[in-house]
């Protein structure tokens, strides 16, 4: 079967912040909505009964290999409830682990986020990213890209896809769309160390996107031993004012985090693997041994 002459595809839906939650997974019932015509399945990760006590890339494996069997043309993770772009975002992304994990099955996948800008973001934003985002995930199952070394007869294995909730998602001509590739950069301190505040209440921790609003946030207990060693506590309390809002100058054009600053969509094709710098291709195995004694 030619998959992109396919008008109806059988389509795994999952996400990174599970059931359908006002406050934590806000987004994913309505993605549903907008993908009409399409015959969709959706496992998402959660502890609660009927969904996978498991991680989103669980979630695609099991869906695809003992839920739906042979009967998945394209895995959509998401909506992301916060942007992931730049390798320092998506390297950690549960939304990306469960694309690449469909695409090492050799399924298409489709990593989809939205791009908290405003706080609070309005909620007349969210219809015309659902619309926005469905139409870019159809117009890539029906276009969908080459790659010489991908790893299902020369596709490309996934698509990174980051839509951010601004005003111009209302206007008439709505947002520009560009094709990117994806920001390297670093970041700093992921922790805090709160274990010098007696006595230790209850913390509280955000867990969505990194730019997702600080209200949605869940409990922890201060004085439970897993969050502890010895007399050492730390909560999540990142320093991403660098990543979140960069100057413009430190951006590459071009990038995924540069279009997002733009005020504009980024679409980013990637590989199912960890990068590696370019060399030449090896010819001669004598090439690449090493010749030195340790």
């Amino acid at each position: 079967m030619n998959l992109s002459a396919s008008e109806n595809p059988r389509v795994l839906l999952t996400n990174d912040d599970g059931p359908p939650d006002a406050r934590e997974s806000p987004y994913i019932l309505g993605l549903y909505r907008y993908l009409t015509g399409w015959d969709v399945k959706v496992v998402l990760p959660s502890a609660q009964k009927s969904w996978i006590d498991g991680t989103p890339a669980t979630c695609a494996n099991v869906a695809l290999h003992n839920l739906y069997p042979d009967q998945i043309d394209l895995v959509i993770s998401g909506p992301n409830l916060g942007r992931n772009t730049s390798s320092a975002f998506a390297l950690s992304s549960g939304t990306i682990g469960a694309a690449m994990s469909s695409s090492l099955s050799k399924v298409r996948a489709v990593a989809l986020s939205y791009g908290i800008v405003v706080h609070p973001t309005p909620p007349t934003f969210t219809e015309p990213a659902h619309h926005l985002g469905g139409q870019i995930i159809k117009h890539l199952w029906h276009n969908w890209g080459e790659d010489v070394d991908g790893l299902r007869n020369g596709e490309v294995d996934l698509y990174n896809v980051n839509i951010p909730l601004i005003e111009g998602l209302l206007s008439d001509g709505g947002l520009k769309i560009y094709w990117t590739r994806m920001w390297r950069n670093s970041y700093g301190r992921l922790f805090k160390n709160i274990s010098s505040a007696p006595p230790r209440d209850p913390q509280t921790i955000n867990p969505a996107g990194p730019d997702a609003p600080t209200g949605a946030q869940v409990d922890v207990d201060g004085n439970a031993e897993d969050d502890s060693i010895g007399d050492l506590l730390f909560k999540w309390s990142p320093e991403m004012a660098g990543l979140i809002s960069p100057h413009l100058s430190s951006l590459p054009v071009g990038s995924d985090g540069w279009a997002i600053h733009q005020g504009g969509v980024s679409v980013t094709a990637l590989r199912a693997s960890f990068g590696e710098p370019h060399g030449p291709e090896v010819l001669d195995p004598d090439t690449v041994l090493w010749k030195l004694k340790l």
